[in-house]
């Protein structure tokens, strides 16, 4: 559980390095995901950072907070105003500093959980080891709209595998969420590490395959990037009817950005 919780850990640290170097004007650049600027997305994920030590810390009052969030959710609110109203009259640099401490204490909190105690969120409950995950996927992936925001290539590290892990895991989930049958053969996934390393995952027999770099998965089943922009290669079956609408995380189905709009940052000479 300690090393979970200190890739999470790493992984809030990188987003407040990155967050520390833009300048006023870039923490109101609109992203290509629904038009967030980086505030946005710093905003979101204090706010739920912010549930989440409710979470680990008192389940009833995280119940309460949760039906009052459902009530206002029914309204039409979007959860980026709710963000919003909450932290507004803070600027870039005093939502960083307001946000570090917050997500200091969930990691603190989190390390010190037997990774099997089961925490309530918004949906089934989930171990604390694969809470730490599914922290560490969303800093990742909102991450990653701050990094396309100021146009800056992102080195991969081996805390992707917690994502791609993540994004194999709910093979199954991205079909149902969409009300779409589960198809029977599933695809054996091997993905090149950053430190080179291959990471597989399920029967290496299997006729439907997913292959590439882990990188690449990680953007695709985070939605961050469509198929078609990324280097992954993959069967013609139940691999491709995946990959057209993998998506890691909870919530209504949603979609890939379009063929070309939001491309891969590559290091230039």
């Amino acid at each position: 559980m300690k090393d979970t919780a200190e890739d999470l850990r790493a992984e809030y640290g990188a987003l407040a390095e990155l967050c520390r170097s833009l300048s006023p004007a870039q923490w109101r650049l609109k992203s290509d995901f629904y038009g967030w600027a980086p505030w946005d997305e710093v905003a979101h994920l204090c706010y739920f950072d912010e549930t989440a030590t409710l979470s680990a810390t008192d389940a009833e009052a995280f119940a309460r907070d949760t039906a009052a969030l459902t009530e206002v959710l029914a309204t039409g609110r979007e959860i980026s105003a709710i963000a919003r109203d909450k932290y507004g009259h803070l600027d870039g640099a005093a939502l960083l500093a307001h946000w570090e401490p917050i997500a200091k204490r969930l990691t603190d909190l989190l390390a010190g959980l037997d990774p099997r105690a089961r925490l309530p969120w918004y949906g089934p409950s989930m171990s604390a080891r694969s809470f730490a995950s599914a922290r560490l996927m969303e800093t990742w992936a909102h991450g990653q709209d701050v990094w396309d925001v100021v146009g800056r290539e992102r080195a991969g590290t081996a805390r992707l595998r917690h994502i791609a892990h993540i994004g194999v895991t709910t093979f199954g989930w991205s079909f149902v969420n969409r009300k779409q049958p589960v198809p029977a053969v599933v695809p054996f996934v091997e993905l090149d590490a950053p430190d080179g390393e291959a990471w597989h995952w399920g029967d290496a027999d299997s006729p439907e395959f997913v292959r590439g770099s882990a990188l690449d998965f990680c953007l695709l089943v985070t939605q961050r990037r469509n198929l078609a922009d990324t280097g992954l290669r993959c069967s013609d079956g139940s691999a491709r009817a995946w990959l057209s609408i993998a998506q890691c995380f909870a919530g209504p189905p949603a979609d890939a950005p379009a063929p070309g709009v939001r491309k891969v940052v590559r290091a230039t000479a």
